[in-house]
């Protein structure tokens, strides 16, 4: 892979404020792509200059469309677009509620649904479009306490290769990433309210055969491997980084 692929290309990153999204843009920035981050918040983007900022809620469609209108404004083209911004949510489907279910769907799914449609228009410029989901290991296997985000991560594998079908004639590739238990901001909160957080994040690295969380950095690896011009045949692929959680039977 060049270290220069994304050379001239435009990068759009949802979530870019911190985690996975931060390292995406810091990956993309440094292979040569222009980044625009999406986030509510600016997060690390712009004061390490790995991205321009610009405000939206992927929640709402007013906020997606005008976030888009700036991305507009500075580059009439979009080569890249990474959808990485979801929530999580911990209970079994007796413990959550309605408007939980709403809220995780409407950010996770529906969220990364209107963006791509309001990204489409510039993307189908592109002489290499390319869209990579970030979806989840919980979208194949079962995790306990997780019925809300392993349905929403479901979906959005299941919703990826719908897109890659519907949008292979105008030449754009759509994959996603499935990582395992990722060492992120996210994960961080949910272990600080563990009662044992020394012993909690031992359970999530012992789930995982490699023996340890997955980092953002890897996971973006990745997501810049499917969505670099040299991976033009790759389209439709869901790309496991979970540390052999999905495929390994380690023998204890």
């Amino acid at each position: 892979m060049s270290a220069r692929e994304f050379e001239a290309l435009t990068a759009v990153v949802t979530g870019a404020g911190s985690g996975i999204g931060l390292a995406t843009a810091t990956l993309l920035h440094s292979r040569g792509a222009t980044v625009y981050g999406l986030d509510l918040n600016k997060g690390e983007m712009e004061a390490t200059g790995v991205a321009t900022w610009i405000e939206c809620d992927v929640s709402d469609t007013p906020s997606v469309e005008k976030a888009f209108a700036e991305v507009a404004k500075k580059s009439p083209i979009i080569d890249v677009l990474i959808n990485n911004a979801a929530i999580g949510s911990i209970g079994t489907i007796e413990s959550e509620s309605d408007a939980n279910w709403e809220k995780v769907f409407n950010i996770n799914v529906y969220g990364l649904a209107r963006v791509s449609r309001t990204a489409l228009p510039s993307m189908r410029k592109s002489k290499s479009g390319a869209i990579v989901n970030v979806c989840s290991v919980a979208a194949t296997a079962g995790i306990p306490n997780r019925a809300i985000y392993s349905a929403s991560k479901g979906a959005v594998l299941t919703l990826t290769l719908a897109m890659a079908c519907d949008l292979i004639n105008d030449k754009i590739r759509v994959n996603c990433v499935n990582p395992g238990t990722a060492d992120t901001p996210w994960v961080q909160r949910l272990l600080a309210q563990a009662a044992d957080p020394v012993a909690e994040r031992a359970r999530l690295e012992a789930r995982q055969p490699s023996g340890r969380l997955v980092t953002s950095e890897e996971i973006a690896s990745s997501i810049a491997f499917l969505a670099s011009p040299m991976q033009s045949a790759i389209t439709g692929t869901a790309l496991g980084i979970d540390g052999g959680m999905q495929g390994l039977r380690i023998p204890k």
